[in-house]
């Protein structure tokens, strides 16, 4: 990892960063990472990500927590913020902080590569709906695949990348 560190930083790049999206296209199978690496890379983003912004939201633009506990616009507006900056992530290099820490990556399906604003936007909201249901929470534990309802509907797949 350290020489891997100072290679990028000194600009040796080796073939490996170059064929790291070749191996991800060869070796590609419509099976998703684990799903203890995606739960604990969800937990990591949260703490990064949401935490902050949440923090931001109740003491610095309102005032207290009991201000924000009693306003559902708060609650949206935070949840929205996030939602920006996960569909971010996921554009502009495939990967949240969470899924970097776990080797973890999100591609389309068809092409192999990060997956479209559109269709970013649309895994969100997906993400959002079937956090709120039982059934559509526990479906990667009754698939074999373990994909989610939104790498199905969006056509997706988050896989392990090797470094």
């Amino acid at each position: 990892m350290a020489n891997r560190w100072r290679d990028i930083k000194q600009g040796n790049v080796s073939k490996e960063s170059s064929s790291n999206k070749e191996e991800i296209k060869d070796s590609f199978a419509s099976v998703s990472a684990p799903i203890g690496n995606r739960i604990k890379a969800f937990i990591v983003d949260m703490f990064m990500i949401m935490m902050p912004i949440m923090y931001i939201t109740t003491y610095l633009i309102m005032d207290g927590k009991d201000d924000f506990q009693g306003s559902d616009e708060a609650r949206w507006i935070t949840a929205l913020v996030f939602g920006l900056i996960i569909i971010i992530f996921w554009i502009a290099k495939g990967q949240t902080p969470g899924f970097k820490a776990y080797s973890i990556k999100l591609i389309d399906n068809n092409t192999k590569e990060k997956i479209s604003l559109p269709k970013a936007i649309v895994r969100y909201l997906l993400f959002l709906f079937s956090a709120t249901t039982i059934l559509l929470a526990f479906l990667p534990f009754f698939r074999k695949d373990k994909k989610t309802i939104q790498d199905l509907l969006t056509k997706t797949t988050v896989i392990e990348t090797k470094q």
